[in-house]
């Protein structure tokens, strides 16, 4: 049902001020909502599903923000994320499957049951102690049996990345692992030659398998150096546009466009470029 805009304000007259407690906040902002959800076109046609690439994009937005140790950018993704949580929760309640209250209850009985040396009798003196008991209790909560359903049960949704680091750990923690890196880097070897192999062989589809074998056996790598992977690649990744930028630049400065110079032109004056700015 439509919501009589000439009676909004008098109804959630908390909108219209700023809120000067965390719960009146947190009330002004499901009841911001509550209204959208009953009266704008684009959010009344919203679902579930509709919803999930903006999740996951404002999710990203949040990360470039502490990359960036950008504050004021950070405040507001943070709202945006927020915004996305209350929404679905929002939609749930309509459903009458759950709502907003029941989300923040069941993340802090989740919360204080996963830190019992903090809320409860339990100890955990170290940091990989509180991980420990954390994969335990989480194990237990999800009624994980086997070993094999604790690595099925990382989300498929995650980066794929991150997805084969904690399927990795997971392995390893029942000792599926090697003791030294030295063995994992010979793994990465062995990839990259059955990779080229297959490539040598013009056989597509186990080229595709192969370089996922390499991928995977580069995250292991990464892991025993206690490198984040996903980090290490957007490192990488920025270095490169960094070095084409100054590709350009230098390019330009001879009054030359980059299309009309040869693979072999750009790539010694990459090289040089290289050499002059090792930082980057």
């Amino acid at each position: 049902m439509m919501l009589d805009k000439t009676n909004l304000k008098e109804e959630y007259s908390n909108l219209y001020d700023d809120a000067s407690t965390e719960e009146e906040a947190i009330r002004r902002f499901a009841d911001m909502v509550s209204v959208l959800r009953r009266t704008c076109p684009w959010d009344m046609e919203q679902t579930h599903e509709s919803l999930r690439r903006g999740l996951i994009e404002e999710s990203y937005e949040v990360i470039e923000a502490i990359n960036r140790k950008n504050d004021e950018n950070l405040k507001e993704e943070l709202g945006d994320v927020l915004l996305q949580i209350v929404f679905h929760a929002d939609l749930a309640k309509e459903e009458k499957k759950f709502d907003l209250t029941d989300v923040v209850n069941y993340t802090c009985e989740k919360m204080i049951n996963r830190h019992p040396h903090v809320f409860s009798t339990g100890t955990a003196k170290t940091v990989d102690k509180v991980l420990e008991k954390w994969e335990n209790i989480k194990s237990e909560e999800h009624g994980n049996i086997t070993h094999t359903e604790r690595l099925k049960d990382v989300p498929k949704s995650l980066p794929a990345l991150i997805r084969s680091e904690k399927v990795q750990k997971r392995a390893a923690d029942v000792g599926f692992d090697w003791d030294t890196i030295e063995p994992a880097i010979d793994k990465v070897r062995e990839e990259l030659e059955e990779f080229c192999e297959a490539r040598r062989d013009n056989d597509r589809e186990s080229m595709i398998d192969e370089f996922g074998d390499l991928l995977f056996s580069v995250v292991n790598v990464s892991r025993f150096a206690k490198i984040d992977s996903e980090e290490a690649l957007n490192l990488a990744t920025e270095k490169f546009i960094k070095r084409f930028s100054m590709l350009e630049d230098a390019a330009k400065e001879s009054g030359r466009d980059l299309k009309d110079m040869t693979l072999d032109e750009m790539d010694a004056l990459w090289n040089e470029i290289k050499s002059k700015r090792a930082y980057y």
